[in-house]
């Protein structure tokens, strides 16, 4: 048997999907209250060393290194980068200037360079915490005023849903994975949520030129034009968004391979979040679209006809 894209009933199968998404959304709040997120120093109050060595070191060299030089906190991570010799190593914990030239002695006699260390105190994180949540909200505000002028408010709801359900479902598989939340996952969501606006609209796009060519023959009275017009809408877009899905996949798997440890984070949140963003396009934005016209169609009837 063979299965085309663009010959299937997506609108049939809607229902069942976004009730598996708020399931799956349910269960996602409970794995983030129990098992949280793993905060890099760019949220959380630490410390950050970047030596640059001969050759490759261990993380037990590291440790004996901070401690000959009378640090006590245990080491979060050690990421490396340059074939081994640049080694970036985080721990929590925020060094003072006595510390920090006590570190900058021990490694530059024990490794042969001098130390680039960085810290961010926790005030520092929770200003990076809370103007990333004011950009999210920004980005949702602008983009429900510009998608109500272009399209009307129906489109604008359900886009920005379908948005922020792509968001939090990255935010979830980086909770469950244990992966480290830094400014490359930020940079991740914003991204994220570019591609899960711009694929939504793309589908929202053919929505309304559709409508617009039956309305010009008769008048929309019932679901089933609005389900009719849904379904062929995504069939004739579906193509190019899975050809872009894969595209744009093909190089966050590279990032994710061939790149450095430090962004692979990064790369991970892209993976997930452009499967993401093409599904909640046509099984969480378009039933929600759905949804919003059933209401308006139901208004409508429901209102008493005029007087002659």
């Amino acid at each position: 048997m063979n299965f085309k894209l663009t010959e299937w009933n997506y609108v049939k199968h809607m229902r069942t999907m976004f009730l598996v998404s708020c399931a799956i959304v349910i269960i996602g709040l409970g794995i983030l209250l129990f098992r949280g997120l793993n905060l890099g120093i760019d949220f959380a109050s630490g410390t950050r060393v970047e030596v640059q060595t001969e050759t490759q070191v261990s993380q037990e060299e590291l440790e004996a290194a901070f401690r000959e030089a009378g640090v006590d906190e245990s080491i979060s991570s050690v990421q490396y980068a340059e074939g081994g010799t640049l080694a970036n190593v985080t721990f929590v914990g925020q060094l003072g200037q006595q510390d920090v030239a006590s570190v900058k002695d021990v490694f530059t006699e024990t490794f042969g360079s001098d130390p680039n260390i960085s810290t961010v105190s926790a005030e520092v994180g929770r200003d990076i915490a809370r103007n990333a949540i004011y950009a999210v909200a920004l980005a949702s505000l602008g983009i429900i005023l510009y998608i109500t002028f272009r399209f009307e408010f129906s489109y604008a709801v359900a886009t920005v849903v379908a948005m922020l359900h792509d968001a939090f479902f990255m935010i979830v598989a980086f909770s469950i994975f244990g992966i480290e939340v830094n400014l490359y996952f930020v940079a991740a969501i914003l991204t994220i949520i570019g591609y899960s606006v711009n694929d939504t609209i793309v589908t929202f796009d053919r929505v309304r030129e559709n409508i617009q060519a039956y309305e010009k023959e008769r008048k929309i009275k019932s679901m089933d034009v609005y389900r009719s017009i849904i379904n062929q809408s995504i069939q004739e877009t579906i193509v190019r968004s899975v050809n872009t899905v894969i595209t744009v996949l093909l190089t966050a798997l590279a990032l994710y391979v061939f790149g450095a440890e430090s962004i692979r984070g990064f790369s991970v949140a892209l993976l997930v979040g452009l499967f993401m963003g093409m599904y909640s396009s046509i099984f969480i934005a378009s039933y929600l679209w759905l949804l919003l016209k059933k209401m308006t169609l139901n208004k409508k009837k429901a209102e008493p006809a005029p007087e002659a």
